[in-house]
């Protein structure tokens, strides 16, 4: 089983750049992506629905902001549209397909780097998911949440993380509760099941020479239930074309779509 995950940064922005050509040539089973940045009655060109897939968006209430999209080749048995809040859901930052007993979802966690005022929503979403994400580990149902969390766990997931210690993305409180997400919580950062190295980013800041120099964060997580992670073969983030600000995590698994 392939799963691709890719925040977009706007998926019309993306598709200029050749995702689609490229995500098709892929072999993928699941492609889960994020920051659309557009309605669905925006994406009627047939380049948004590659023929390969069953395609589903999430987008946020919101013109132009967040919103979220799983492509599978095989059709879900159901899609799951949102967690039921009404603030969380209504900014388009859940979309679930289930498959048996996998459930497979593309996230986008708020960044709270804007604002002070975005950073306390960040926490409240925080607060209010990690009960839920407790209870889904406890369910028995093998769960693969992938996408944009805007949280780099240790100091290996970003180049500067000296200089980040007190800035969204890289602050105590959002590091500790990576720290009870793939502890007590039961979930598994399934890209260091096979890859332990540093200097393995998924995002860089448009500004300076971050691409040019590799000074990114690792942001972008394929996150696991342990039996699931137990089956985790390969992992590699593509960076040999620019689609956005983040690059794709492509992950191969011994799991049986």
């Amino acid at each position: 089983m392939r799963i691709i995950t890719a925040n977009l940064n706007g998926i019309r922005s993306a598709g200029r750049k050749g995702f689609f050509q490229w995500v098709t040539r892929q072999r993928a089973d699941v492609v889960c992506v994020q920051e659309l940045k557009a309605q669905t009655d925006q994406l009627t060109d047939k380049l948004y629905w590659p023929p390969s897939f069953n395609c589903f968006y999430h987008p946020a209430e919101r013109k132009g902001y967040s919103g979220v999209g799983i492509y599978a080749r095989r059709e879900p048995d159901s899609v799951v549209e949102g967690l039921g809040w009404d603030e969380f859901d209504r900014e388009g930052r859940w979309i679930e397909a289930r498959f048996g007993k996998l459930s497979v979802v593309s996230l986008y966690l708020p960044s709270g780097s804007s604002s002070e005022l975005r950073q306390q929503v960040k926490f409240d979403v925080m607060d209010w998911l990690m009960p839920k994400l407790r209870e889904m580990a406890a369910s028995g149902r093998d769960y693969l949440i992938c996408g944009d969390w805007n949280i780099a766990h240790k100091a290996i997931d970003l180049k500067n993380w000296r200089g980040n210690q007190k800035n969204s993305g890289f602050l105590p409180e959002e590091r500790a509760w990576m720290d009870e997400l793939f502890g007590a919580a039961g979930f598994v950062d399934a890209f260091r099941v096979v890859d332990p190295q540093p200097d393995q980013y998924t995002w860089w800041s448009n500004r300076g020479q971050a691409w040019a120099k590799n000074v990114g964060w690792r942001i972008d997580y394929q996150v696991a239930t342990p039996a699931l992670a137990a089956t985790v073969r390969a992992a590699r983030i593509y960076k040999a074309k620019r689609f956005s600000d983040h690059a794709p995590l492509i992950m191969d698994y011994d799991y049986a779509l």
